[in-house]
Order: structure tokens, then sequence, then C-alpha cells
């Protein structure tokens, strides 16, 4: 026994003994180890196949730089936006069953001409409103006016105070000789009123209701007009009924799309963008933005800028006194706010368009700049403006007029190949009554081509929804709310739309074609005689269809397009010094829309 407790008590035999401990405690604890570390590997793995996917984040730039977070919760539903159109099975540059229609305005049988009606002692003056488009309108409904009372109409004047500041005159921007011309078989025009005892007429100046009926012309306008004898009708825009008998809607289109003809050197230079854009592609996609900071003010909408915008757009609002106080949601959900930039490049890619198509893009001053164009580049590469396809020394004789730089953009517009509209209002709806008919040789009615608007009400849920949703899925919901606003042929219901989008009473069915249709250039009247040739009731038995609205709504559509106005109305100014008391009774009631019509060219 002792013998035993000596070795225990050998150094060497002790070091010896706890060195096989270790070792054997060792191996038990790389085992263990080894062991939890499989389970943790086993355990991470089935982890990652189980949970759910980590939030991936898009960053991208409000109009004012601002850096804003969009995410979604699902790798599978990544919004990868295509460089290249996606093939729809149809030509997109063109429209579907537009050979089945064709231009027809020639006035019809019983349509008397002004050497027949015309009473020599009344002379109508008109003083339009707006920019060039707004005052297109005033012009054209100017020529059915003068018709309506049987007067001698003189060359309308152009606005030269409202917002845009242009100090054109109708010369300088429409060839006037021809649209005395062209027009003389249906009203009597003269350049300037006559002289009386060596002095010019003094006109009397008043104004008409809004969507002012022929029966109201002829109650409110007439007495006054065979009083006077010299009658001017101040802020002439949109004082005519949209619905009129098809003869007078008819006199509308020859004015609108025959007589009115832009000066030789408007026309040069807008031929030449036209040309330069086609030597760029066999192609092009024409856009009027309306994207400028007093639309945007006007809109009441809410584009994502934060404080910063709110207060800058703010300031602008405060220009009109009494614009109401808008609730941004509300117009967004009614489809009344223009898509941004961005948005609309996501509706033509999702439409077909790649980014290989050249943009012609008509706009004014954008707000945010290039910040807020630079979504649209990065989609259309390929973006051209007035300014950056002609030189400044080309363009000089236009900067410094609104209306001339505008008529560019009309002409440009107009000989696209596709026309997009970013709001509803008088350069939309006259363009696209304008690429609604066919070619017809000389008589030129415009080839029938595809005008885009956008479904503004239904997309707006989409845009804002699009990155929890594939761009497979997000392009095809953009193309069935679409329906019905790409510019097909009878698109619009008989009777519905603002009269220059939709100019049903002068398209025709080319299974119908009348040859005498064709040119309303060459056109010769057959008129059916009256025994009381200034007969001021002859409107009514030349037109026994006539559409008399006395108190006609304003549709959602027309509620859209925003007008300018010009400033005296804006700033709350004050009625006609020489207005009577009825004539201002009588607009009391139909001023009420006029903050509607603003900013539309």
């Amino acid at each position: 026994m002792k013998k035993k407790r000596k070795d225990q008590t050998n150094p060497i035999t002790f070091g010896a003994t706890i060195y096989r401990h270790h070792r054997r405690l060792h191996r038990h604890l790389f085992q263990l180890v080894s062991v939890f570390s499989a389970c943790l590997l086993l355990f991470l793995v089935a982890f990652s196949l189980l949970a759910p996917s980590p939030v991936i984040h898009h960053h991208h730039s409000n109009i004012n730089g601002d850096v804003e977070r969009e995410s979604y919760s699902d790798q599978k539903t990544a919004f990868h936006v295509p460089t290249s159109g996606v093939s729809l099975g149809r030509d997109i540059w063109s429209s579907v069953g537009s050979e089945l229609y064709y231009g027809c305005s020639n006035g019809g049988r019983n349509f008397m001409t002004s050497d027949m009606k015309t009473n020599p002692s009344r002379h109508l003056v008109i003083a339009t409103s707006g920019g060039l488009n707004q005052q297109r309108t005033g012009i054209t409904d100017a020529v059915v006016a003068a018709y309506i009372l049987n007067a001698t109409l003189v060359v309308p004047k152009l606005d030269q105070k409202s917002f845009w500041h242009d100090s054109s005159n109708f010369a300088e921007i429409f060839d006037v000789d021809r649209f005395i011309s062209f027009l003389s078989k249906d009203v009597h025009i003269i350049k300037e009123l006559p002289l009386k005892g060596g002095k010019v007429l003094t006109p009397h100046s008043m104004r008409v209701p809004r969507k002012c009926t022929p029966k109201c012309y002829l109650n409110r306008v007439l007495p006054v007009l065979n009083k006077r004898h010299v009658v001017q009708l101040s802020k002439f825009d949109y004082r005519l009924s949209n619905k009129l008998s098809k003869h007078l809607q008819k006199l509308r289109c020859r004015v609108n799309y025959h007589a009115l003809k832009f000066t030789d050197s408007i026309l040069e230079m807008g031929e030449k963008l036209v040309e330069r854009m086609r030597k760029k592609s066999n192609h092009f996609i024409a856009l009027h933005l309306r994207y400028e900071p007093d639309m945007l003010a006007f809109s009441g909408c809410d584009f994502g800028g934060g404080d910063k915008e709110k207060e800058e757009l703010g300031l602008i609002r405060k220009r009109w006194k009494s614009l109401h106080v808008s609730n941004p949601d509300k117009v967004r959900r009614n489809g009344r706010c223009p898509l941004t930039p961005g948005e609309v490049g996501l509706m033509l890619r999702a439409l077909g368009f790649g980014s290989d198509v050249h943009l012609y893009v008509a706009s004014g001053e954008v707000y945010g700049g290039e910040e807020t164009l630079a979504p649209l580049k990065e989609l259309f590469p390929n973006f051209h403006t007035k300014e950056t396809i002609a030189s400044k020394n080309e363009l000089a004789p236009f900067t410094s007029f609104s209306s001339r730089m505008a008529a560019l953009d009309f002409i440009v517009c107009d000989e696209s190949d596709v026309f997009v509209t970013n709001n509803n209002g008088n350069m939309a709806r006259i363009l696209a009554g304008r690429r609604y008919q066919q070619y017809l040789g000389f008589g030129r009615y415009f080839g029938h081509k595809p005008t885009i608007r956008p479904n503004a009400k239904k997309l707006y849920k989409l845009f804002m929804n699009r990155y929890n949703m594939t761009w497979e899925d997000f392009a095809a919901k953009v193309r069935t709310h679409q329906i019905g606003f790409m510019g097909e042929p009878k698109e619009i219901k008989p009777g519905k739309g603002e009269f220059h989008e939709n100019p049903e009473a002068c398209i025709c069915d080319a299974s119908d074609k009348n040859p005498n249709e064709i040119s309303p250039q060459n056109q010769s009247h057959s008129h059916k005689m009256d025994n009381n040739n200034n007969n001021d009731n002859s409107y009514i038995k030349e037109n026994k269809d006539s559409d008399d609205v006395t108190d006609e709504q304003i549709s959602e559509d027309e509620q859209f397009g925003f007008d300018y106005m010009d400033n005296e109305t804006a700033l709350g100014g004050k009625r006609q010094p020489n207005a009577t008391d009825f004539e201002t009774t009588a607009m009391s009631k139909s001023e009420q829309p006029e903050l509607e019509e603003l900013f539309s060219d």
C-alpha cells in the first residue's frame, strides 16, 4: 500500500495522468462543438428557406430632389422597367379602322350664303382671351356668332394683356387674307371697322354668357346690335354652346380646319422642326407635357415635393383671389392632376414604346427643371424640344412671342405620329379633332393618327402601388385602363365630349362618301331662297335639327380643361365700364366656370 501511494505522488506519473485526462476531455469537447456547429448550420439553412425575404428598398427623387423610399416585400415582384417596348400584336403607330372615316364640312342645301343674309348695318367685333389655342376657339365661334346674327365680322382682336403677354395681332399669327377669302361665302369679314363721317365707328362693349345658344344670341345680342349697329363681345372664349345644329358645327369645322392657317413664316419654321424629327426616325411621339409651375399651382394637386413645394406653389396660387381651396387627394382621385414626367414615361413604356423612340416635348418651364425631367429622359433618351433641334438664330423671330412659339409646337404635335396630352385643354382638344380626320387631297383633312390621353382617374392608384407588383402586371393594367383613351375612331360616344375634340358632325362614313363633301375649298353651296334675305330667324329654318341647350352642364372632361385667363379676371377685376345691368345679369350665373377654364394652352 505504501508503495502504491508513493507511485501516485511521483511527479512524472502525476503529470502523465493529467495529460491523459486533458486529451480525453479535449476530444470530447471537439466532438460536442462539431455536433453543435452542424446543428446550427442546419438550423440556419432551414430558417433561410422558411423565413420571408428581407425588405428591399428602392430610392427615387421627387420633383425637389428629396429622396423617398418605396419598398416591396417579395423579390419575385421586382418592378424592373424594360428598355424595349412589348409587342402588342398590332401597329402602335396607327389606329384601327381609321380608313373607314373621312372629314366632311361642306354647308348643306339650306345653308344661306353671306351675300343673301348679311345685314350691312350690323358689325360684330370680337375680343378673344387667353393663349393661342383658347383664342383659336374664340375665333372659330366668332364666325358662327356673326352668321347667327347676320352681321359683318371684323377680324377678331387677340388678347394682348393676359397671362401670356403676347403683343401679336391676328395677321402676325394667322394668314388674314386666307381667313377672309375662304369664309367669304359664309360670313362677310372685314379687317377694320368702316368710317362714318370721317370717324371710325365706336363699338358698344358687352359680354354674353358662357355656352350661349343661338337663341341666346338672338335674344341678348341682336337687340343691342340693332340699336348700336356695332357691338364688341369681350372676353370671347367658350361663349357659344357646345351643342349646335349640324350645319353650324360644319361651319365651325370650315373655320378651324381650313380658314385658320398660320402665317408663312410660322409654317416654314414649323415644317423645318417636323423634317428634323423625321430625319431622326421614321416615327416620333409629340408630348404636350403641361408641367409648368402655374399649371401645377392652379390644379391644387400634391406632387410629393413636401413643404418646399407647398410654399412655392402656394405663392403662385395667391394670384387667383377667387380660387377655391382644393383638396389634393380628392382632386387626384377625380383624375384632374397632370401626370409627372416620369409617370408619362412609364405609361408610354407600358403601351409598347421602347427607349429607341424619339420624343418631342412641347412645354414651357418645367417645375423642378432637369431633376423633374430626369425619369422621363432615362426612359426616353432621344428627348427633343424646339430649342434642341433649332438654333437660337432660327428661333429668334419667335422667342419673344409666346403665341408664335406655341404655334411651332402646335405644328410639330399636329404632324407627329402619336400625340400625347397631359391635360385635356384647348390644344389637346383641337389637335385631337384635327387628327381624327383623314387626309383628303388639297382639302387636307389631317389624317387620322393616335392621340393618347392619360386616364388619370384610373392610373393614379396604379402609380401609387406600382412597387407592389411586377412590371408585367403593371403594364397590363395600364393598357386596360387606357382603353377608350387612345384616340381610336368613334372612341367618344356621339353627343359626348367637347366639340373641338369630337367634331362628329364633320366626320363621315367612307361607305356613304359624297364627292361633293371632299374639298371644302371648292365648295359651292346650294341654297334655299328666302323672300326675306335678312330674316334673323333663318338659322332656325335652315337647321331644324338644332340642339338648343339653356343650361349646359360642363362634362368631366371639360372641367379638366384648364384655360389661362387674363389678369383682370384672375385678380377679381371689374366689369366693362359701359356694360348695362341687363348684360351683367346675363353674366352673373354663367361666369362661375371661368376659373375651371384656366391653363389649357
